[in-house]
């Protein structure tokens, strides 16, 4: 009898195998590989950075500041601020701080119908651009962004996404786990991804993407993680997002446990969303073209439900296997087996936390050091998140509080006292 609840568990589990093992598969590459660097072309793309802000005035004159101060022509990039429901002087500042603002005229409800707006406008009124990088209002940019960005157009690339760093590592074990969590993203899903020849994801900031691809497509998305629903629909039509290593925007992380729970059950609500509408649409091109980035895609999207049913599979053979093992009376190997890859993986996580903050470049000084042992929650909390928008997901976007008024010489500095 237990040797057939084994067999079974076994067969219950090949699913989650597989999809586990695909992700690993795909993260090794990420190591195995170094990040791709593209040749120095002399600037001549013309470039409009698009911030999209709600109650932003704390932040966005900084973020402002280091756009103005870029290694990039001057005559060759505006900003652009688009104050959105905003109760405060985001557009005020902004314009002191040397952006242009442009005002919506349309009820705004998000920051995809925000962008979406403001390009149908760039295209009537100020069509002068090669291309448009997104930011938010909290981010400060490195100065050798748009020359980097330059240097990929003119080896053929439409659109990329950006190095994701961290603004606030050491703020909270929250925010250090955030930063880490987008460590993992960079080196180990999009740059492996752009290496094999899949594409990389739109990770909400830092991106790039041509005034031709905006023309043909517009920026029309519904769901409320508009990153990954554009990207969805790039991949739809046979584009591979490209990731640029060296076009660095460093993002403020929420410190507080309350925010960064608000903030992800929006982003698996919006994953969901985004599976639900083209999941058939990516299945169905595959089938016709063959395209595995069709396919890789929809393994992405899967991943809040795969998440939960991997973590519910391993509680159910965890108490099956304890329960097997009190009714015979003595520790069985199942049982062992299973306990010893309970405390493996929870060590094993640790370590990962400080091998990938290596690997990234960066000193484990830099990063909250309770985030090497929270991070496995801040993990397990999302599988949480995950369960609860499957019955109860979230219906509005909400804008994030920023705080971290720094400029981008305290960021360095802090960066190298670390």
């Amino acid at each position: 009898m237990f040797n057939s609840i084994y067999t079974l568990l076994f067969i219950l589990g090949i699913p989650t195998f597989i999809f586990m093992f695909y992700n690993v598969g795909v993260g090794i590459k990420g190591y195995l590989c170094r990040y791709h660097h593209y040749k120095h072309h002399e600037p001549t793309k013309r470039f409009c950075a698009v911030v999209a802000a709600r109650n932003e005035e704390g932040v966005i004159g900084q973020l402002v500041d280091t756009l103005k101060s870029a290694k990039y022509p001057e005559e060759l990039l505006d900003v652009w601020v688009i104050p959105n429901n905003c109760t405060d002087k985001t557009g005020d500042v902004a314009r002191e701080h040397g952006a242009h603002v442009y005002d919506p005229v349309r009820e705004i409800h998000s920051k995809g119908e925000a962008l979406n707006e403001f390009f149908d406008y760039t295209l009537t009124q100020n069509d002068n651009y090669d291309a448009f990088c997104v930011f938010d209002a909290d981010n400060l940019v490195d100065p050798n962004y748009f020359q980097v960005m330059n240097d990929a157009m003119h080896e053929d690339v439409e659109i990329a996404q950006g190095y994701r760093d961290a603004k606030n590592p050491k703020d909270s074990w929250v925010s250090g786990s955030q930063s880490i969590f987008y460590y993992v993203i960079n080196r180990f899903m999009n740059e492996s991804k752009a290496r094999i020849g899949l594409s990389a994801v739109l990770n909400g900031t830092g991106f790039m993407v041509s005034r031709d691809i905006i023309n043909e497509m517009g920026f029309n998305t519904f769901s409320l993680t508009e990153d990954i629903e554009f990207s969805t629909q790039n991949i739809l039509k046979g584009r591979k997002i490209a990731f640029i290593p060296d076009a660095i925007t460093y993002d403020e992380h929420p410190t507080d446990q309350k925010t960064s729970i608000k903030q992800r059950r929006r982003w698996s609500t919006g994953t969901i969303q985004v599976l639900y509408e083209y999941a058939p649409k990516l299945w169905q091109r595959f089938k016709e073209t063959k395209e595995f980035t069709c396919f890789d895609m929809i393994i992405y999207l899967l991943s809040p439900y795969m998440q939960v049913i991997s973590t519910i599979y391993t509680i159910a053979t965890f108490i099956i296997y304890g329960s097997i093992t009190l009714f015979q009376g003595y520790l069985t190997s199942n049982f062992a087996f299973t306990l010893l890859i309970s405390v493996g993986s929870f060590l094993l996580c640790i370590l990962y936390t400080m091998f990938t903050i290596k690997v990234e470049n960066h000193k484990l000084s830099e990063v909250n050091t309770a985030s090497f042992f929270a991070f496995w929650y801040f993990l397990m909390s999302w599988v949480v998140i995950n369960f609860v928008v499957f019955f109860k997901p979230t219906t509005t976007w909400e804008p994030i509080q920023h705080q971290k008024a720094i400029d981008f010489a305290e960021l360095k500095k802090g960066m190298e006292v670390a």
